[in-house]
C-alpha cells in the first residue's frame, strides 16, 4: 500500500512525524479517513484521536484537542492546539484532570464556574485517557 508523509505540530513544537498508509482522525464535520492521493482539502478538528496505520495495522495513536487537518495528495499536516502521543501520556495526571473537570461540572450551580470550559477539559482528559489506554 501506497505511503504518505503525515506531521502533527502544536505550538510547542513538532509531535509526530512518519510515513503512514492511512490516517484516521475525528473532524468537527465527521470522522475522516485519508489515504495517499486524497484530494486536497482543510477541515477543523474535533478534540478526539488520530489513528495512524502503517503495515496493515494501526501502529500509533496521537490525542489531540482541536486544531486544523491540511491534506495534500502526498502529505497531511495537522496543526493541533495540543497533542500528545500515547506514549507520551502521564496516566495518573489525565486521572486528575478528569476528576478536577468533573468536580467543577458537579459544582457549576456556582455562578463562579465556566460551565463550557469545565466541559471541554472533561473532553480532552477523556480523550487522553482514551488513547493512553490503546483504543
Amino acid at each position: 500500500m501506497k505511503t504518505f508523509k503525515v506531521n502533527i505540530v502544536t505550538p510547542d513544537g513538532p509531535v509526530y512525524e512518519s510515513d503512514v498508509e492511512m490516517v484516521s482522525t475525528k473532524a468537527q464535520s465527521g470522522e475522516l479517513g485519508i489515504l495517499a492521493g486524497h484530494i486536497p482539502m482543510v477541515a477543523p478538528l474535533a478534540i478526539g484521536v488520530v489513528r495512524l496505520k502503517k503495515g496493515g495495522k494501526e501502529q500509533d495513536l496521537v490525542a489531540v484537542s482541536g486544531g486544523f487537518l491540511e491534506v495534500r495528495p502526498d502529505q497531511v499536516t495537522i496543526l493541533a492546539q495540543a497533542a500528545e502521543r500515547s506514549s507520551d501520556i502521564d496516566l495518573e495526571r489525565a486521572l486528575r484532570a478528569k476528576e478536577r473537570a468533573e468536580q467543577r461540572l458537579r459544582d457549576s450551580r456556582q455562578e463562579d464556574t465556566d460551565f463550557k470550559r469545565a466541559e471541554l477539559a472533561l473532553q480532552r482528559a477523556i480523550n487522553r485517557l482514551t488513547v493512553s489506554q490503546g483504543r
